[in-house]
């Protein structure tokens, strides 16, 4: 199934214990239907010393959350839902994205 999110928008979080946050999205994974935002969902994960982390010790990591737990932000910093625009341009056809609350393309 095709998302209608993707690497680069800014979402917000609408269910789960990070209800509220905003961020930017950093991976689509369109097969678990997930997608990692940057500074929300927020684990700990023990790290072994390596050449990358030389100390180790606790780091924390994003983790993916489910794609509709996440409403993408228009520009006027409020959450929308995606329309899709269809444009004929001489042979083909030019599928826009557009916020349903602006009508304005994303």
């Amino acid at each position: 199934m095709k998302l209608k999110i993707k690497k680069g928008d800014t979402v917000t979080v609408i269910a789960g214990q990070n209800k509220g946050a905003t961020g930017r999205v950093l991976v689509v994974n369109p097969s678990k239907m997930t997608v990692l935002v940057e500074g929300v969902n927020l684990r700990k994960k023990a790290q072994r010393p390596s050449q990358q982390f030389p100390s180790g010790g606790i780091h924390e990591q994003e983790v993916p959350i489910h794609y509709s737990n996440v409403m993408l932000v228009d520009k006027n910093g409020k959450g929308t839902r995606v329309g899709f625009n269809r444009t004929e341009n001489g042979e083909r056809t030019v599928v826009t994205r557009i916020a349903k609350t602006t009508n304005e393309e994303l």
